[in-house]
């Protein structure tokens, strides 16, 4: 089996800010909302049978106790916040595995799901969609790859090192170096992402570096690392077989019909009866 593991605050954000471009003025209650249901509702069609979506619940996590700029809520929109919630209550009326997250963030549940994924010797593949750099660091040869939307790219472990220069388990090393800007965090100053993955492929991770090559300047980036690296230990779920999609419950019909979007309730009914046959 394949299982997929969606980000689905990226595709929130995504769906969003694309139908804006033609709302003239107002951005629809359920805009972002329906177009994420589109989206899940293709991966079913195109024949996906597990999945599950993680959501940053809120979007703050442990690592603002770390870092004063780690990225926050405070910039986004309230026609966007405001649909945070009814996706991921539209998902569950669909029979979908929502992870909404509170103490960690979207990501490390798509770094936990992956994980957990990835132990079932029945897994063939394991597919987290996002383009978010950090979550390079989950790639493992071709059995968990990322897959890049945005980019259109499906990227194994060569993928992840033709990107960035490193293998993998560098990727918070590279990140802390470098910086994230979507994450809030500056990196060191001075190094670029040639300089970084080069130090890396020298030296090995930051731990290892000789204290001469960072300074001073080691603490922050051993900080920064820290911001980086994924918690995959999140219990999402004990068995890949709770992904599975059974089709949507009676409940998703009127949630379809609340949102103006009929169709979905019948395109819904339509890919678990192609899937079941």
């Amino acid at each position: 089996m394949i299982v997929h593991v969606v980000d689905g605050t990226y595709e929130l954000f995504r769906h969003f800010y694309g139908l804006r471009r033609f709302a003239k003025g107002e951005d629809p209650p359920y805009g972002g909302v329906i177009g994420v249901l589109q989206t899940v509702l293709q991966m079913f069609e195109q024949g996906a049978t597990h999945l599950g979506v993680a959501t940053d619940h809120v979007i703050e996590s442990f690592r603002n106790d770390l870092w004063a700029g780690y990225k926050t809520g405070a910039g986004i929109e309230r026609a966007l916040k405001r649909q945070f919630h009814p996706l991921e209550d539209a998902l569950r009326a669909m029979g979908v595995a929502v992870w909404a997250m509170i103490e960690l963030e979207a990501d490390d549940a798509l770094a936990s799901a992956a994980r957990i994924a990835a132990a079932d010797p029945r897994v063939e593949k394991v597919c987290i969609w996002t383009p978010d750099k950090d979550l390079a660091q989950c790639v493992r040869g071709d059995r968990v790859v990322q897959m890049d939307r945005r980019g259109k790219a499906m990227r194994g472990e060569e993928g992840v090192r033709e990107k960035f220069g490193v293998a993998p388990e560098l990727i918070p090393d590279f990140l802390a170096l470098v910086g994230d800007a979507a994450d809030g965090y500056p990196g060191l100053a001075g190094i670029g992402a040639v300089t970084a993955a080069r130090m890396l492929r020298r030296y090995g991770p930051i731990d290892a570096f000789p204290p001469e090559v960072l300074g001073e300047r080691r603490d922050e980036a051993l900080l920064f690392k820290r911001l980086a690296t994924l918690c995959d230990d999140a219990p999402l779920f004990g068995s890949v077989d709770e992904l599975q999609w059974k089709g949507p419950t009676d409940a998703f019909a009127g949630r379809a019909q609340k949102m103006q979007a009929p169709r979905l309730s019948d395109r819904a009914r339509n890919a678990h009866a192609a899937l079941a046959a």
